[in-house]
């Protein structure tokens, strides 16, 4: 049989991987008896270099974060850089330093295979190591309540078990290297529209059935050394002054040993944050004030905070530390050579594997590569890919041909609108010597359309660029592209759409387009990876993390809530009132309410019987596979085997998804993804999947008990190539099953 995905496991940890901990844990708290007051207090509050003024015996590095060590103990000092997509040291990035730039985290998610997170981080955690950073911010696992949201791209689509498997993974690689990745942000920074005052409100049972259940797979996957809590309030408290998340939750339930880091600007108290579970201010410079300095000093010598919270607090930086290994195994002190060209490849086949096919009417697409004449279209794609902004902006190898600086909105002080310098025109003519490829820059429709007609093929570039810290006005196609595509199609019937985004478009034209890609932001190679697929080199094999809907009403809310509160503000620093300032704009606090609960995504579209543009899950490839011979296990767990043929005449690979109907806590009862694997075929060849349902996926959350809930009886499945689909239906008799949190 073809290669597939390695097994997923996250049940109990094993022995060995428990009595390591163990060790950790004596460690932890020999140090912590070794040290001074003083010591303690300097592990709990890290500095933003940039704005930090530096005391000795600091040596600032340019970069994140900088918490200094304690040589005496042998104790290193944390250096933290930015973050999933690969070391996004912003400061460094002035100074002309690079780093490979990994395709949006929404597009390893749209692999499905676990494997890719893993090597995505294991790359960039090496490239951190060598960069001389041991904290890596990466880890983003928030699930993906609204397409419109900025900061999609940065996470892993709206699936608790698909999101929490490939976090898991890529924290795991990034760990490899001894050093200490986050998982974030924790919890429910949905939206980007006032995140740093809005209200997240949302059942306890439910989150814990959705958000939260990402969270824990991805803990007990890739045990990350550290927790980042969000800006936003959960239920009426900060993030990171949750009681109910940080003790109850993370440290209580889940049993969490590491330590839990603040956002950079979500602190908002000394004594209730320390004592409601935060154990470490991140960035403080861009705290309204310093709180776990001097006040957390007094606090202590007051009694306010218990000497006993303060060893815990340390306890758990230092567990996180030694048990990454990077107490045993520190960064060097200088930079290291980085095999830039290798590292490459892994962001080429994430890249490659992420890209999905949406649509080929005809077989447009794989096109033959003695095609006479190529017009490409648009989105600079003669000399690059689009980048999403924010802290995950990767200064990429190559350098950014195109780079636009914003001039007005809440990320417009640290983002810019970046290509990275992969060219799909450059790709397309190395895979295609003998053809015509031109490219027009789109900004003329009918300039365009005169240059398609007659081509083999007409490409149009499409880009939706997304950021950290705003959310798009709308989920529309910016600088008349519609009205572009339109034209072109209808010029040429032989019109693809390559979609770069952070998530989903409006696509009026749909209809007038035989054959659409969705590149995502493709990452430093983006451009050899579409080229690759445009020709058939690589088989299509991305499916959607995310629900694409056909017009943003069909979504739980159309709009960012807070925007009238936001505008507001606007309006008030523009007519000169200087108290609007700062993290939040001026907004005050508001209530986002998830009415959707733990119904998120696919779900919530199954369960208001709206018919989306694309489901979950969806892909194309150039082959077709059936899928034959259920069978299923039940008793204490779920246990579904089955088998797969390639039933077409090329290679390509497949994503069978298990599907099982289950209630929630709130008693709606829906189809929810309960497994996947992906496999590679050659025509004609036949794989076997079998899958085990981790029983959380179907269970519900009893609150009261606290714990998990599968009530005996019969469980109906479905085996499909995407969400809603039904390619083979059976039925699973599982027992009472009880949980622990």
């Amino acid at each position: 049989m073809a290669a597939a995905s390695p097994a997923i496991t996250t049940h109990a940890q094993t022995a060995p991987a428990a009595d390591t901990q163990q060790a950790s844990q004596s460690r932890a708290d020999a140090l912590v008896k070794a040290m001074t007051l003083d010591e303690k207090l300097q592990l709990i509050h890290g500095y933003f270099p940039p704005l930090a003024k530096p005391v000795p015996p600091i040596s600032m590095i340019p970069s994140a974060g900088h918490i200094p060590g304690i040589p005496r103990l042998g104790i290193p000092t944390l250096r933290e850089s930015d973050a999933s997509l690969g070391v996004a040291n912003q400061v460094e990035q002035r100074k002309g330093d690079v780093a490979t730039a990994l395709p949006a985290s929404i597009a390893t998610a749209a692999t499905f295979n676990p494997r890719l997170a893993y090597e995505g981080g294991a790359m960039i955690g090496a490239e951190a190591r060598a960069k001389t950073f041991n904290i890596l911010l990466a880890g983003g696992v928030n699930l993906t309540r609204d397409p419109w949201n900025g900061r999609n791209f940065e996470y892993l689509g709206e699936d608790p078990w698909l999101a929490g498997v490939m976090a898991g993974e890529h924290i795991k690689g990034v760990q490899s290297n001894h050093i200490v990745s986050t998982i974030k942000h924790y919890a429910l920074n949905s939206q980007e529209t006032g995140r740093t005052v809005l209200d997240a409100r949302i059942g306890k049972a439910e989150l814990r059935e959705s958000d939260l259940l990402a969270f824990q797979i991805a803990t007990e996957i890739g045990h990350p050394g550290s927790y980042m809590c969000a800006y936003n309030k959960v239920n009426g408290d900060y993030a990171c002054e949750n009681d109910w998340l940080l003790n109850t939750v993370l440290k209580r339930d889940w049993g969490y040993k590491g330590w839990v880091m603040s956002d950079w600007g979500a602190v908002h108290s000394t004594e209730k944050a320390a004592i409601n579970g935060l154990d470490q201010d991140s960035g403080q410079e861009l705290d309204d004030q310093v709180f776990f300095d001097k006040k957390f000093a007094e606090a202590v010598k007051a009694g306010r905070i218990s000497m006993a919270r303060l060893d815990d607090m340390v306890r758990r930086i230092l567990f996180g530390v030694i048990d990454s290994g990077l107490m045993d195994h520190p960064v060097p002190d200088s930079a290291q050579p980085i095999d830039y060209a290798a590292n490459a490849q892994v962001a080429q086949r994430a890249a490659e594997e992420g890209i999905v096919l949406l649509k080929n009417d005809g077989n447009l697409l794989p096109l033959a590569k003695s095609a006479k004449k190529i017009v490409l279209i648009g989105a600079h794609a003669d000399v690059g890919v689009l980048s999403g902004g924010g802290s995950s902006q990767v200064r990429s190898v190559g350098g950014a041909p195109v780079e636009i600086p914003l001039t007005k909105g809440a990320a417009a002080s640290f983002a810019r609108i970046t290509w990275h310098a992969s060219s799909p025109l450059k790709a397309i003519r190395a895979l295609a010597p003998q053809a015509d490829v031109t490219y027009v820059d789109g900004s003329d429709p009918a300039a365009a359309a005169a240059a398609a007609r007659g081509a083999d093929m007409a490409i149009v570039f499409a880009w939706a660029w997304r950021t950290e810290a705003q959310d798009p006005e709308s989920m529309a196609l910016p600088d008349n592209q519609d009205a572009l595509i339109g034209a072109v199609a209808g010029a040429n019937g032989k019109t693809l759409v390559v979609v770069e985004s952070g998530g989903p478009v409006l696509m009026p034209w749909i209809d007038r387009v035989p054959a659409i890609l969705q590149a995502w932001y493709p990452g430093q190679r983006g451009g050899e990876a579409i080229a690759s697929i445009l020709f058939g080199d690589v088989d299509p094999s991305g499916r959607l993390p995310i629900t694409f809907p056909v017009s943003a009403d069909q979504a739980p809310r159309p709009e960012p809530l807070g925007l009238a509160e936001l505008r507001a503000a606007d309006a008030r620093r523009d007519a000169g009132d200087k108290t609007v300032y700062g993290m939040s704009g001026g907004v005050a606090s508001f209530a986002v309410d998830y009415k959707e609960g733990a119904d998120v995504g696919y779900r919530w579209y199954a369960a208001t019987q709206r018919k989306p543009l694309f489901p979950f899950g969806y892909g194309l490839t150039y082959t077709r596979f059936d899928y034959a011979n259920l069978r299923v296990k039940g008793g204490d767990r779920l246990v579904v085997d089955f088998d797969i043929a390639n039933k077409g005449e090329r290679a390509g690979a497949d994503v069978p998804q298990l599907y099982v109907e289950a209630k929630s806590a709130a008693g709606t009862t829906a189809y929810r993804l309960a497994g996947f694997q992906k496999l590679w075929l050659k025509p004609g060849e036949t794989g076997h999947v079998s899958l085990t349902v981790d029983s959380r996926v179907i269970a519900r959350f009893d609150e009261a008990a606290p714990g998990w809930k599968l009530d005996a009886g019969a469980y109906r499945l479905r085996i499909g190539h995407f969400a809603g689909d039904a390619a083979l239906e059976g039925i699973g008799t599982l027992e009472d099953i009880i949980l622990r949190p």
